[in-house]
């Protein structure tokens, strides 16, 4: 339930901002154009604040927090007075008309190279992406890929982390092979590895598109000794304490901590006897685990931590730069993300992608959540990542979007003359099917992952 609160509350505060940034957009340019705003709405529905300013605009903040919009004054649907007519939206000029509409999606795109900028300006922890472990009989393995290497370049990306790695593969579903250099921490020779991905099943809702391809990142050694033991939890009720050695769960023995975490899973809420070694001699407790929701399920938690092995100093990064050259970084991860999404979206109508990989708002929540609860840092990558997403979503062709308006007003440019208003009420409604059917499967696909 805590789970479910942080995700919502995430998900809120970080679709208000961007939505807010979105409408902003609009409003700014629509004002320095001499267009009268008569509303500026964040969210729909009843409002649960509003305020009228001295220029006649009222700001509202409504009940529902999936959207927004920016209400101007227009002949076509409005009693619009005589010596008001100039302030309209319809009275402009097709290219303040355009200037208006595209602002909207062009002010997701700055606050994403905002939020990047100041995300390498506070510094991204990171990792290397060293290898720990390959498949042999996997994508990577058949490639000879080596295990302790480090993953230099995706098909000439250079990758420094973990995540541009994964970034740099999406990038690459549907290529019949994928080229990733590696090297060694003691030795300066790169080894060149061709992944032959035109047999490559890769299911982004199930699995990492590294283990898809038979890669295990490198991780610091856990142990299946106990580290720490919440104060008053089911663990220290029940008798465990640091240092304990886990040995079997409910009589299954568990070898290693991952084992022990999917037994403890299955028992929320029911005595089960956990048998550890302590100072050399084996002493079976008896534990009734919490019950927690974890991704949309119930499981046991017994609220222990295990022993883990620190990070090699040499494999520890920070992606931290100065003022200036954290202009160019986010520059450049906002291009690389902003041209991901446009290839996933051409992967989706070519069919490299299916539409089970679409997610809803419970996806976004849940990316949300997870992104703040790793850090500030994390949520503004997270918050970059959606409102790229949320610009180039809107510049789709679909008459219900910004871009459905840009393609009339592009047609009334070329033509001389306004689309004709049934064409446009069509379109409308077509758009406005699409963009539903869309977000039924969103949530049709949130709904299975959650449930299944």
């Amino acid at each position: 339930m805590i789970d479910f609160f942080w995700n919502l509350a995430s998900f809120v505060i970080a679709l208000g901002i961007l939505v807010t940034v979105h409408e902003y957009g609009h409003f700014w340019v629509a004002r320095k154009n001499g267009v009268k705003v008569e509303r500026f709405s964040v969210g729909f529905g009843r409002a649960i604040w509003r305020k009228k300013a001295k220029d006649g605009t009222e700001y509202v903040l409504a009940m529902i927090p999936l959207g927004g919009y920016v209400k101007m004054l227009d002949e076509r649907v409005d009693e619009v007075k005589p010596e008001d007519k100039d302030k309209t939206f319809n009275c402009k000029t097709v290219y303040q008309r355009i200037a208006i509409v595209g602002a909207g999606p062009l002010a997701n795109f700055i606050f994403a190279l905002f939020a990047l900028y100041l995300m390498f300006l506070i510094g991204v922890p990171s990792v290397k992406p060293v290898i720990g472990e390959v498949d042999p009989s996997s994508i990577a393995g058949k490639a000879k890929l080596s295990y302790d290497s480090e993953i230099i370049s995706v098909a000439g990306d250079a990758t420094r982390n973990w995540q541009e790695v994964n970034l740099a593969l999406i990038g690459k579903i549907g290529q019949e092979e994928i080229e990733i250099k590696t090297k060694h921490a003691d030795s300066q020779y790169i080894s060149t590895s061709i992944l032959d991905t035109s047999q490559w099943q890769f299911s982004p809702d199930k699995v990492s598109a590294l283990a898809s391809l038979g890669i295990t990142p490198f991780r610091p050694k856990v142990h299946n000794e106990l580290a720490a033991v919440a104060e008053d939890s089911p663990a220290a009720l029940g008798g465990l304490l640091v240092g304990d050695t886990l040995i079997s769960v409910a009589g299954v023995k568990t070898s290693d901590w991952l084992s022990f975490a999917k037994e403890i899973k299955q028992y929320p809420g029911k005595e089960i006897l956990i048998t550890i070694k302590r100072n050399g001699e084996l002493r079976t407790l008896p534990v009734t685990p919490n019950s927690i929701e974890q991704v949309g399920k119930v499981v046991g938690y017994i609220g222990v931590g295990p022993k883990v092995d620190a990070w090699p100093e040499s494999l520890l990064i920070e992606l931290k730069y100065g003022p200036i050259e954290a202009i160019k970084e986010s520059a450049q991860r906002t291009w690389n993300l902003t041209t991901l999404t446009f290839g996933m979206i051409g992967k989706l109508i070519s069919g490299d992608v299916s539409v089970k990989n679409l997610s809803g708002p419970i996806g976004i929540a849940q990316g949300a959540g997870a992104s703040a609860g790793h850090g500030f840092v994390y949520f503004l990558g997270f918050l970059a990542l959606i409102s790229i997403n949320l610009g180039i979503i809107n510049l789709l062709p679909l008459p219900v979007l910004d871009g459905g308006h840009l393609l009339y007003y592009l047609i009334e440019l070329f033509t001389g003359k306004e689309v004709p208003e049934r064409v446009q009420e069509a379109g409308f409604k077509f758009g406005a099917l699409a963009l539903l059917m869309l977000m039924a499967i969103g949530l049709f696909n949130d709904f299975s992952r959650v449930l299944g």
